[in-house]
């Protein structure tokens, strides 16, 4: 890193930035039907709509187009899952210069081919960007390439901060509240220092996933942290730390980072198709979903709301997982595991209790003649007001209520599997495990486990996303836990004992 700019400095660098030969001047567009419903005036930039499909074009080239002769007829080379790539492709393609893109293996077809059609040298190295950033590093100091950072870069958070530019420039009235998705913190970074500079008075909120908060945990620990691990739904911002400028821009000009779940983020997702007919990506609409939960909390406000769409480089695949969890983020349908009795009549009894409600989804096998357990998805108009009032309704009719609405193995993976209890077991253990979509992650799996542990319980299901989700059970007493952790810490896939789920015990277990 250069040494630490001055505010002030940030904002001549932004004014003076040389983007627009490469990016375009986004719309600010209104989010009618998102406005009527929150009670608020909802505005979203549309950086989807840039070359790339994304807003990492900006820094990509403001930092390309500023470097000497010498270092741009070097070439180029970055490493990114996407976006960043892309970016970085493009300017190099403008600018006449060569590009090497390094990308784990597990990126998407989708994005590799977006990065060779723009002439892109691509390289597949790791299952994640941590690997295929050391070796970018690596090829950088082997062949004297030009390494540019996704967001850790002077140059790069000034082409970023051009966002803010535009924002006020098209919205001069009162603004309240501008949301920033935060991944590294470069365009956090770059659009605070001008927004915060000009009008003071205005918020900038940082928006995070739960499960990749690595500038919410710096801010609070005064300094930058290293996550163990994070999720990659939003992969667009799943990233382990902060960078260290970008940090200290935000610790002093953010006025608050936020954080959305999965569900959350998907109905963001929804939101902007309805009023746009675009699909954003995941991370791409995460400062929306900031937007929505500041305004659930915020009920008296001063003047516009605005949310950047930084992407829309959405794998198709990943469509049928956002469809699945945007009803549960838009507070519209709840999952429950409802006991009833296995007798005759009580299936049809069940079904009139629940009233008029949409029912999404019934899940039941016999399994015995005790209690039947059923897995039952009900759409509602507010679930947070409504679920409450129906849970007491059926418990005080003698049903057994699980809410499972929140419980990630149960979305996941146990509502696809009801009805396959096992019979006799001896002690089971249940793990759930993010599992890398390359070819040979399954052999890896099986090899590390060996031939000594019996596998009792397999589900995995392909999301579209560069990870899967795998709930996997092997027969394994007490005695034969640290063996088990042994084996699955030198696999190295993240994953959570899911043993004492209560959802596992209500359908799976045997």
């Amino acid at each position: 890193m250069t040494d630490a700019l001055p505010v002030n400095d940030y904002v001549r660098k932004i004014l003076d930035a040389r983007v627009y030969d490469a990016a375009v001047v986004t719309p600010l567009d209104p989010m009618r039907r998102l406005s009527r419903r929150l009670g608020c005036d909802a505005l979203l930039k549309r950086e989807d709509l840039q070359p790339v499909f994304s807003f990492k074009i900006r820094g990509a080239y403001n930092k390309a187009a500023r470097l000497d002769a010498p270092a741009l007829a070097r070439g180029l080379i970055c490493a990114s899952a996407g976006n960043h790539a892309q970016g970085v492709a493009l300017s190099a393609q403008k600018l006449g210069a060569r590009a090497v893109i390094v990308m784990p293996v597990t990126t998407p077809q989708i994005k590799i081919d977006a990065v060779r059609h723009l002439g892109g040298e691509i390289v597949l190295k790791g299952d994640a960007f941590d690997e295929a950033y050391a070796h970018a590093r690596a090829l950088e100091a082997e062949q004297g390439l030009t390494f540019l950072h996704p967001f850790d870069d002077p140059d790069v958070i000034a082409g970023q901060g051009t966002i803010g530019v535009e924002i006020l420039q098209q919205h001069p009235g009162p603004v309240e509240a501008i949301f920033v998705p935060v991944g590294g913190g470069g365009l956090a970074a770059g659009v605070a220092a001008y927004v915060k500079f000009l009008r003071p008075e205005t918020k900038v909120i940082g928006v995070e996933p739960v499960e990749a908060a690595c500038m919410k945990e710096a801010i609070a620990a005064g300094r930058r942290v290293e996550l163990p691990r994070v999720g990659l739904f939003a992969d667009g911002v799943a990233v382990r730390q902060a960078g260290e400028e970008t940090f200290r821009l935000c610790r002093d000009l953010l006025d608050d980072v936020l954080l959305c779940d999965t569900d959350a983020i998907c109905a963001a997702v929804k939101d902007i198709f309805e009023d746009t007919r675009v699909i954003a990506e995941p991370a791409g609409a995460l400062s929306l979903a900031g937007l929505k939960a500041y305004a659930a909390e915020h009920p008296a406000r001063t003047g516009a709301l605005i949310a950047i769409a930084s992407g829309a480089n959405m794998n198709f695949d990943r469509l049928r997982h956002v469809a699945e969890r945007a009803e549960i983020g838009e507070a519209h349908e709840i999952l429950l595991g409802v006991a009833i009795p296995e007798t005759r009549g009580s299936y049809r009894a069940f079904i009139e209790r629940l009233g008029r409600r949409v029912i999404t989804e019934f899940n039941y096998r016999y399994a015995g003649p005790g209690d039947a357990h059923v897995f039952v998805g009900l759409r509602l108009r507010d679930a947070r007001a409504e679920k409450p009032k129906l849970v007491a309704e059926l418990k005080s009719m003698g049903y057994g209520v699980l809410d499972m609405s929140a419980d990630e193995t149960a979305k996941l993976h146990v509502r696809y599997m009801v009805g396959g209890r096992a019979g006799a077991l001896l002690p089971e253990r249940v793990l759930r495990c993010e599992f890398p979509e390359r070819p040979g992650a399954l052999s890896d799996f099986l090899d590390c486990l060996g031939t000594d542990f019996n596998i009792t319980l397999f589900h995995y299901r392909n999301h579209g996303a560069d990870y899967g989700r795998v709930l996997f059970g092997v027969e394994a007493g007490e005695k034969d836990r640290a063996r088990l952790d042994d084996r699955l810490a030198r696999l190295g896939y993240p994953y959570e004992d899911e043993t004492d789920n209560p959802a596992y015990h209500m359908f799976l277990k045997g």
